[in-house]
């Protein structure tokens, strides 16, 4: 027996214009590689910005005033903004007043104020800082807050540079 072939019937290939497993594959391996590169490259261009420019920001502001700030209950917090920066204004248990620019020295983290641990702390890494003088006193934070000087007037509070 012998098999005949008809040459009527062919089989024609399709050509897909859809995208191939290896184009994909090399679309999302390329896309990975760009946000890791970017995952990496943004914490050294952070560390690496010009700290002039910083400093020129912040010495443009002299001092803040936060009117009725003075009538903060004794143990108790309060944030405002110092400039482009977040800051902090603790009204201790003595009566004391402390102000402290509220951005961690470690990688820039917002610290909070724990009135029940007595202690400035940075959620992101740990890094604690004592709530009288801004000194890290525990964590990977490299430099003590920088600390403001506090001026109780009668209808406000003045923060002003150290």
């Amino acid at each position: 027996m012998s098999e005949s072939v008809n040459p009527e019937i062919q089989i024609e290939s399709s050509d897909d214009d859809g995208v191939s497993r290896r184009q994909f594959v090399k679309v999302a391996v390329g896309g990975m590689c760009l946000a890791y590169l970017g995952a990496v490259g943004y914490p050294i261009y952070r560390y690496l910005e010009s700290p002039v420019e910083k400093s020129e920001t912040l010495a443009a502001i002299k001092n803040v005033d936060l009117n009725d700030a003075q009538k903060l209950p004794v143990g108790s917090v309060m944030m405002f903004k110092f400039g482009p920066y977040p800051a902090l204004l603790i009204h201790h248990d003595n009566g004391d007043w402390s102000a402290f620019n509220a951005v961690c020295t470690h990688l820039g983290c917002t610290v909070q104020y724990h009135k029940d641990q007595d202690k400035i702390m940075c959620a992101c890494h740990g890094g604690q800082y004592d709530p009288r003088t801004g000194q890290n006193i525990a964590g990977p934070p490299p430099k003590p807050l920088e600390k403001f000087a506090v001026k109780v007037n009668a209808a406000s509070l003045t923060v002003s540079r150290a």
